[in-house]
């Protein structure tokens, strides 16, 4: 198991994480939170060499995506770099990545009645006027759990706040600031229910940002 205390704030800088391979020729990974080897919930940036693929599995829990860089595929069509995607409860595919790429990916983390299927192009949605500077663009709810990403402009401050059911973030790029510490591109934090901060930014800062899908421990 790893990072699976839901109780605790963890916070990763991938970009100082090793890759490690999977059990696919030419696709690697650098996991951020696993429930067991090859099984169970799992969050991860994955690396597809070029020409590199899976086998067709299935997601029995579902699967998100978030395109980093390059251009992901399978069977559905070809997702480039900001292409966000779910894959519902039972899905199945096949994917593949010709020219490679590099992925934010979650599993095991949908509830089962949640079964839409979602292709956003990010580049192509448009920002909504979120609190303060903040720009928004939903991509995904369920119930309590909201996915987005966010995006700051330089010298924003964010009122103080606390996270009902937790929050996770990934840093798009720039930087994100909290009183807690600094966390550059390609850090990925995950914060506990009930935990609170006042984050900023210096500069222009894009986060995927996730709330509301964590448990509701008791965090006194």
């Amino acid at each position: 198991m790893l990072n699976m205390d839901f109780s605790q704030r963890v916070v990763v800088n991938t970009a100082e994480q090793q890759w490690q391979p999977s059990p696919a020729k030419g696709i690697e990974r650098k996991l951020l939170e696993r429930e067991e080897a090859e099984c169970g919930r799992a969050t991860s940036v994955v690396r597809y060499a070029p020409g590199s693929r899976f086998a067709t599995h299935q997601h029995p829990f579902g699967e998100e995506i978030l395109v980093l860089e390059g251009t992901f595929s399978d069977e559905t069509g070809d997702y480039p770099a900001g292409t966000y995607l779910r894959n519902p409860p039972g899905s199945q595919h096949a994917p593949f990545s010709e020219q490679g790429c590099i992925l934010l990916v979650k599993l095991h983390q949908f509830s089962r009645a949640d079964k839409e299927v979602v292709r956003l192009n990010t580049l192509k949605e448009p920002w909504l006027q979120g609190q303060g500077g903040l720009q928004v663009m939903p991509l995904h709810s369920f119930e309590t759990e909201h996915t987005a990403l966010v995006k700051w402009p330089g010298g924003e401050l964010f009122k103080p706040h606390r996270h009902y059911a937790g929050e996770e973030i990934f840093v798009l790029s720039g930087e994100f600031i909290d009183e807690h510490g600094r966390y550059p591109a390609a850090s990925w934090l995950r914060s506990p229910h009930g935990s609170k901060h006042t984050p900023r930014v210096e500069e222009e800062t894009i986060i995927y940002v996730k709330t509301g899908h964590l448990p509701v421990l008791n965090t006194a």
